[in-house]
């Protein structure tokens, strides 16, 4: 028998909000609200949306060096790692595939990692055994919720406003309605925001507190894929897994100088031959020119009808006014304007490979 899913510390409030509610990585979760995905979209490009990612695994790492021992399992440099900030990154495995992207915070006394719900299982249990002399904590205890949108210091800054001294990719503590939280400043909507964890018994008063605010609206998983799609970010499982180099994925960014030339890490020799020479194949943006979503696995074919690539996620851009969609073409194609045929039920509809994101990030430096 199959567990049933796991609620998070803001379920009931999820119900009481009109939340459609769906099995998601064995967590019960909103899809969305009586607002409606579309709503809950431009709410977020325009206002202010509440997102509930209390799924995702929240984890402490205590010990000596341990920006320096993370170093040996990520491509990012983490022992410059300055308290007060955090870094995107991924783990890598001896192939230089991807493993998993995360946050990693340096929060002073420990480092502050927020891993993907699906992979938490894996991700735990490979740090446990890697990072030596590294206590390695899951906390459990702990909602988390990103509010995002151009609003969203507004919001936040209301009841904190210590949130509205943060820039891009910083971290504090400090008090939301007398509960002290973790606010970070980051997200994964290409908007301004911040991602909040909240001790679980206090989650849904300080998201009430935060909802009273007249720019706020809940939004759930459905609005969320097309925020990210259309900021040109990566859906760990679709866009990017386990064979997938950084390279291929557009992540060289995320690398910083030095680790790309000293190495070090699982995969090293793959990712700077790939930086050298090229990969195989790029993650590039695709706009369909007809009204009709690209889903994932369509076949992307060059104007001479030959197979070049697979797009990996795809929907309706709301924000676009379209259709988009991102995936992978081989080597010798994926500049932007490039005329490329997508095969959709069997026919071949045209599209055009364009320069991602979609839409312009608007993250507070």
């Amino acid at each position: 028998m199959s567990e049933a899913p796991k609620r998070t510390p803001l379920y009931d409030l999820h119900v009481e909000l009109g939340g459609k509610m769906v099995d998601f990585a064995g967590w019960e979760m909103p899809v969305n609200y009586p607002l409606g995905i579309m709503g809950e979209h431009n709410q977020c490009r325009e206002k202010a949306a509440l997102f509930d990612v209390s799924h995702m695994g929240q984890v402490i790492l205590r010990g000596e060096k341990v920006g320096e021992k993370l170093e040996a399992l990520c491509p990012q440099a983490y022992a410059t790692l300055k308290e007060g900030k955090a870094r995107y990154g991924f783990f890598t495995n001896e192939d230089g595939g991807i493993m998993d992207d995360l946050i990693v915070a340096n929060a002073g006394d420990h480092f502050f990692v927020v891993v993907n719900a699906a992979l938490r299982h894996q991700d735990i249990p490979h740090m446990e055994a890697n990072l030596e002399g590294v206590e390695v904590t899951e906390i459990f205890d702990r909602a988390l919720v990103a509010v995002q949108g151009p609003k969203a210091e507004d919001v936040v800054g209301a009841l904190c406003p210590t949130a509205r001294e943060l820039k891009f990719m910083e971290t504090t503590l400090a008090e939301i309605n007398g509960v002290e939280c973790r606010i970070s400043r980051l997200g994964y909507t290409g908007e301004d925001g911040y991602e909040i964890s909240i001790p679980e018994g206090d989650a849904i008063d300080v998201c009430r507190a935060l909802l009273a605010h007249e720019d706020l609206e809940p939004a759930g998983l459905g609005a969320r894929d097309s925020l990210r799609l259309e900021a040109g970010l990566c859906l760990y499982g679709n866009d990017i897994d386990q064979s997938t180099s950084p390279i291929e994925a557009s992540l060289g960014w995320a690398i910083q100088k030095r680790r790309k030339e000293e190495g070090g890490f699982p995969g090293a020799a793959r990712v700077q031959k790939e930086l050298a020479e090229g990969a195989a194949r790029t993650l590039v943006g695709i706009k369909p020119t007809g009204r009709a979503p690209a889903r994932q696995g369509v076949e992307v074919q060059c104007t001479e009808g030959n197979t070049i690539g697979q797009i990996t996620s795809g929907s309706f851009g709301p924000t676009v006014g379209g259709p988009v969609a991102m995936g992978y073409v081989s080597k010798g194609h994926g500049t932007p304007g490039e005329k490329v045929n997508l095969i959709i039920r069997g026919k071949a509809q045209p599209a055009e490979i364009v320069a991602l994101p979609f839409v312009q990030q608007n993250y507070k430096r």
